[in-house]
């Protein structure tokens, strides 16, 4: 399998790695417009600034690529919110895949801590045909960092909640997210990232 990792200034990135290598994959880790155009499958991590990963993007015309991909692509983090339309954070323009923005958590009581760190239940649609999401077991738990989330939307697929409910999973077409890091989510981020290598075999 030609699986492809796209290479930009976001932090993050080797442990998604390191993470698919765990799995008997290894991976390219690219900024080549050709590899990730003829990718079997296409992984988009990071952690970082929006506005400033999109600068890199812009600058290399890598957002146009990503746009355009046909095969199964899976945004992970800073990743799955770059797919958006647009983010609070820097107020960037972002790629545009699901026609949702990116919102800061506003605090509402003194508990509530930004950026939101630590484990968190997935709440799993009820799509039967939600093969990102298979076989994880009742009551997932999985590892979340961030400041900026994306607020529930049609093209939710798992839920979340800190401070008010939002999307901890998106998918449209052959694009996948995860808001969460699954390479540091133990048995369940394991099965997800499996589920992606299943759904780019099964294209």
């Amino acid at each position: 399998m030609n699986l492809a990792i796209v290479k930009y200034n976001a932090g993050n990135i080797y442990s998604v790695v390191n993470a698919i290598k765990r799995l008997g994959i290894d991976p390219i880790l690219t900024d080549d417009v050709e590899e990730l155009s003829k990718a079997d499958g296409v992984i988009f991590p990071g952690q970082g600034n929006a506005h400033e990963a999109m600068e890199y993007l812009k600058a290399h015309k890598l957002d146009e690529v990503i746009r355009n991909l046909k095969q199964p692509v899976l945004g992970i983090c800073v990743g799955q919110q770059l797919l958006c339309k647009y983010s609070e954070e820097g107020n960037v323009d972002c790629i545009g895949i699901f026609d949702v923005p990116v919102k800061k958590f506003i605090p509402q009581k003194h508990e509530d801590k930004v950026p939101a760190m630590g484990w968190n239940e997935l709440i799993l649609s009820q799509n039967e045909d939600n093969r990102l999401l298979k076989n994880l077991g009742n009551r997932p738990y999985v590892y979340f960092v961030h400041s900026y989330y994306v607020p529930i939307c049609k093209d939710t697929i798992a839920e979340a909640n800190y401070i008010e409910n939002y999307s901890a999973c998106l998918h449209k077409d052959n694009f996948y997210t995860c808001q969460f890091h699954p390479e540091k989510s133990g048995k369940v981020g394991e099965q997800i990232l499996r589920n992606f290598i299943d759904i780019i075999n099964q294209r």
